[in-house]
């Protein structure tokens, strides 16, 4: 049976953890980033249907692609961050349901009927995979940056110019330093955002 985490836990992926701006010049080794995607890959997806894609930008010529597609006010932080990941969805995931998800022999055939419902379905999970993802990036002792802020058709006329993966939002790794951060922002109290029936 699950055991409650200690609180020490809990404050690094929690209570204690921010939206970092500012980062370290400690990278984040490729390793460690396969170490990331091993974790994170186990939450939770309808139908396992997994549509994540992550691409992490970390050498120059990348960021520098990436850095045209960027709102000013984004710019020099991330070209500054070890690693920016794009969070993307990948447009065809339904391909792999049949390995994935062989509970449901016909998924593969209902999501390529029906575009829409490929669209929201890649939408949800793949944003619930990026917040899997900040998570997991927590855990193992990186601080991140989630931001939007940026030109999605850029980006996606850049890194995935055969147009099955669309980008959905960016996020900065590495090691935080904390003199960047904003004063923490209030969360909205439990009486207002919680009902329970």
């Amino acid at each position: 049976m699950n055991q409650p985490l200690d609180r020490h836990a809990l404050e690094q992926v929690f209570f204690n953890a921010r939206t970092f701006n500012k980062f370290t010049s400690q990278e984040v080794p490729d390793a460690l980033i396969l170490q990331l995607y091993e974790l994170m890959k186990w939450g939770p997806t309808s139908m396992n249907c997994q549509p994540g894609h992550y691409v992490f930008i970390k050498s120059p010529a990348a960021k520098q692609k990436l850095k045209e597609a960027l709102m000013p006010g984004n710019q020099d932080k991330t070209m500054a961050a070890p690693a920016t990941v794009i969070v993307a969805m990948d447009m065809q995931f339904y391909q792999h349901l049949p390995q994935q998800f062989p509970a449901n022999p016909n998924a593969k055939a209902m999501f390529e009927a029906n575009q829409e419902l490929t669209r929201v379905t890649a939408k949800r999970n793949g944003t619930l995979q990026g917040a899997y993802l900040i998570l997991a990036a927590r855990m193992l002792g990186l601080d991140c940056g989630p931001m939007s802020g940026f030109n999605n058709q850029m980006v996606d006329q850049t890194f995935f110019p055969d147009g099955r993966y669309k980008s959905n939002f960016l996020i900065n790794i590495g090691y935080g330093d904390a003199s960047g951060n904003y004063p923490r922002g209030p969360r909205v109290p439990f009486a207002e955002a919680v009902e329970i029936l």
